[in-house]
């Protein structure tokens, strides 16, 4: 495909992403009545599955990274060419913000928002280094396995990563830059965006460093 279909696809990916996300976040809370693990079992369940269809279906059409670290990272491993990292940037970050602008939509909220919801402490950066951590060593590690190991592994450990992480797993920059324009359950403050996204890029680092350490086809 050309390089325009695919950025396109990865636009339309990861806007379809954060539908998921936030829309199942708006409905997971609606229906909890204030029960807030409720909330996060279904916010967490529909990302995951969302997730796992997702790279099934456009795997094939633009790599289905989703998430800027993944795609800068298969890039400097040779899997992309570097030329390809601008537009593959700019159709996840656009598409993330529609993906976020059409949840409201769906759901009759206004378009436009801003969160206002806190996640600035320690332990949340901690949470999104080992996040984006896990995330990419899974990511990288899978790329060498069955077409189905890759979708199957990635979407389990975002939905696992929601509960064990402080910071319920953003891990990627284009997720954590749109929901700051959400005020709903998946949000997070504008303000407390820039310090998620240093997180995941020194966890992304971490990650692809540990799975050249640790892999098979390289000396120890």
């Amino acid at each position: 495909m050309t390089l325009l279909r695919r950025a396109l696809a990865e636009g339309l990916g990861t806007a379809l992403l954060l539908a998921a996300v936030v829309g199942s976040g708006i409905m997971g809370e609606r229906l909890a009545q204030g029960n807030d693990a409720m909330a996060l079992l279904a916010n967490s369940v529909a990302t995951g599955l969302a997730l796992f269809a997702l790279i099934v279906a456009f795997a094939p059409r633009s790599g289905a990274h989703f998430n800027p670290v993944v795609t800068v990272l298969f890039a400097l491993r040779g899997d992309l060419a570097r030329n390809d990292i601008p537009p593959y940037l700019l159709a996840q970050f656009v598409g993330a913000i529609l993906g976020v602008l059409l949840a409201h939509a769906m759901f009759d909220l206004p378009m436009l928002q801003a969160s206002i919801r806190e996640r600035a402490s320690p332990g949340q950066w901690l949470s999104e280094v080992v996040a984006t951590f896990g995330l990419v060593f899974v990511v990288l590690s899978t790329q060498r396995a069955e077409r189905w190991a890759a979708p199957a592994a990635i979407g389990s450990y975002i939905a696992a990563a929601y509960w064990f992480t402080a910071s319920t797993s953003f891990a990627n920059p284009a997720v954590t830059l749109a929901r700051g324009f959400t005020a709903t359950f998946a949000g997070i403050g504008p303000g407390h965006v820039a310090p998620f996204i240093a997180a995941q890029v020194v966890g992304a680092a971490l990650g692809a460093f540990a799975d050249h350490l640790l892999s098979q086809h390289k000396p120890f």
